[in-house]
This record gives structure tokens, sequence and C-alpha cells, in this order.
């Protein structure tokens, strides 16, 4: 089976581009409202907002190649970058610190062009604490660089990329096009949902690391987006394709074979769309976060509130599954199973906690929609 880079006319793709206009279209409509609903919310939620979305791109990009960071560390890593003051911490998970790092400049860089120089910064950052493999370098190891699946001995390979010897002049060449192609560029497709999923393709097919392509290449996608919408883009690209990773891989392994890609544009156009959808959604949440403590806090005590805040915090990133019970409010207050469970009663009849499952497990989950 021969790869893509190995297809007559490599690196040339073929595709339709006037099938995903109605994509372009709909993302731009969603990058506008997510624009909107940023402006529109206090300062400290639209702050809370951001670093929401570059927790969660930084955790999710991570969880697809199979890595847990620290999310603490992660957290007070992003506010430091952003400016934003945090008490003084020492931060043990140095690749939190690296990507939240590269997160922010990527962000703030998004008009630049890309170079060899500017890819071995993003990967000695991404691989900041990380040992025994090469950093800020090309990968230079003799043997095949192959994506593979399955037990020892039964292994099957998706794909291979290019050898190390030829990674210089692919890595070159990926860069000379990812730089006349950008806005206002002749090379520049109309669409900038195509030339995302284009650059994410191209860059992953070379692999041109020994390790973190993922990653990276799912920045240079953000990367395009922010470009063609000239501001950087407000959503988490990983968190929706780690929410549907099994696809993700499947569509980029069929385009990796082939240089008619247009079913893999038509997928990452979706993957954006619903990417772009998720960050409304969690602004949205943000400010009913927002109305909620206003009209609630004079309503609770210490311990209640803590609660409430940790709970919220947490809740859209999955921190509460199966909601709040008794057991959770002791671990948070350190308080006794009887405060525990008279606060929470309290909480039921002033109609803030809402009862999801009776009996001796009993839990509840909080009312936002009063």
């Amino acid at each position: 089976m021969a790869y893509i880079w190995q297809l007559e006319n490599w690196p040339n793709f073929y595709i339709d581009e006037n099938k995903f206009a109605k994509d372009e279209t709909t993302f731009r409509d969603l990058a506008g409202q997510s624009v909107g609903y940023l402006e529109g919310i206090p300062k400290s939620d639209k702050e809370e907002s951001i670093i929401t979305m570059l927790v969660k791109e930084a955790i999710k990009t991570s969880a697809i190649e199979g890595e847990m960071i620290s999310k603490v560390d992660l957290i007070s890593s992003i506010k430091k970058n952003m400016g934003i003051k945090t008490p003084s911490k020492i931060i043990k998970d140095k690749r939190s610190e690296g990507i939240a790092e590269l997160l922010i400049l990527s962000r703030e860089e998004f008009t630049d062009n890309l170079s060899q120089a500017k890819l071995y910064q993003w990967h000695s950052l991404l691989m900041k604490g990380t040992k025994n493999i090469e950093i800020g370098n090309w990968r230079t190891h003799t043997e095949p660089m192959q994506i593979i699946s399955g037990a020892y001995g039964k292994e099957k390979v998706h794909y291979e990329a290019p050898p190390s010897s030829a990674i210089s002049k692919e890595m070159k060449q990926f860069i000379a096009w990812y730089n006349s192609t950008k806005p206002n560029n002749k090379n520049q497709p109309s669409n900038s949902l195509v030339r995302s999923a284009i650059a994410h393709l191209y860059y992953e097919s070379i692999h041109p690391f020994e390790d973190g392509n993922g990653r990276i290449g799912r920045i240079l996608a953000e990367k395009v987006l922010s470009q063609g919408l000239n501001r950087p883009v407000l959503l988490s690209l990983s968190g929706a394709i780690e929410n549907d990773k099994k696809n993700y891989y499947n569509y980029l392994n069929k385009a990796q074979v082939q240089n008619r890609i247009d079913d893999w544009i038509k997928y990452f156009c979706s993957i954006c769309i619903k990417a772009q959808t998720e960050f409304i959604q969690s602004v949205q949440y943000s400010l009913k976060k927002s109305r909620f403590f206003i009209a609630k806090t004079p309503l609770l005590n210490d311990r209640q509130l803590k609660m409430l805040q940790r709970v919220l915090a947490g809740s859209m990133e999955g921190d509460f599954i199966g909601g709040i019970n008794a057991t959770k409010y002791q671990s948070i207050n350190k308080t006794s199973k009887a405060t525990a469970t008279r606060d929470l009663q309290d909480l039921v009849l002033k109609n803030i906690l809402i009862v999801t499952h009776a009996g001796r497990s009993t839990s509840y989950e909080v009312n936002l929609e009063e």
C-alpha cells in the first residue's frame, strides 16, 4: 500500500472547495456569535471562559495522545502567562507549564509566518520536562515512524511517515506552502476551514518530530482558523476531537493513502463547527453561573457556597460526574455527615439543589434554571 507522500504529485491535494462553502459560512457565523457572547459578559466571566477553553484544549490534546497532565498546575501556568494575578505556586508538572506557555504564545503570534525555528520552539515548550527523546529538532532515528495499534505481536500499521532523512526537505516545502496560503496571499484557499484541514493533514502526514506531532498539528490547525478570522479563535479543537477520537483517526488514516481528500475536509469542517458550538455553550454556562451566584449567595452559608463554587467550576469538565452527595460534601468541607446532610437538605428546600437519585445514596444536581 502506498502512503500519501509516496503518491504521484505529492504534496498536491485534490478537493472541490465549493462543497464546503456552507460549512465556512456556518463556522464564521458561530465565531461571530462567540465574540458577541464573550463581549456581553463581565470581565471576570470573560477571563474564566477563556481560561476554561485553554485548560480544556491542553488537557484534551494530551488525552488524545494518552497523557495526563496536572489541571491545577495548568490553570496556574495559564493565568501566569495571561498576566492574571495568581498566588505564587511551584509548578511541579513541567509538561503543564510548557503547554500553557505554548498555547498562549501561539494565540498571541497567530498572524506570524511559520518557520523551522518557530516549530522547534513550540516543540521545546511542548516537551518541557520530557526525557529520552529528541527535543527541538526534527527526528533523526533510522527506524520507520509508524502509527500502530494492537497488542504486541498483533500490531496493525495504520500509517508510515516519510523517513527521517526526508524530513528537512518535506518540512521546508510544508512551511513554504503554509506561509504562501495565508490570507491575502495569491495561493490562499478562500475557505479557512479547508486550509486548516489541509494544514493538519499535511503536517500529520510528514510527522516531523519524534513525539508531539498530533498536539502541534492541532495548534497549527487553530492558527490557520485564527488567521482566517483575523483574531485568535475561540474554541478547543482538541476537545471536539477527543470526544470523537475513533472517527477522527478513521478519516485521517483514510486521507493518508490518497490525494483526493474531500471526505477528510468534510469531517474536519464538522469538528471545527462542533468545537465552536461547544465554546458558545460554555460561555452561556458561565453567564448562568454568574447570575446564579448573584441571586443565591445571600441564601448560603460558607460551607454551601464553597461546595457550589467547587461543583460549578468543575461540572463542565466532568469533575463531578454523578452529581453531589453527602460524601463529596464532607470531603469538600471537612465536616460531619450530619452537617453535610442538613446543609444539602436546606439547599433542596431553597430549590438550589434538585434530588436526582433518592435512597441510601442520595445525589443532587445544581438548579441553574430558576
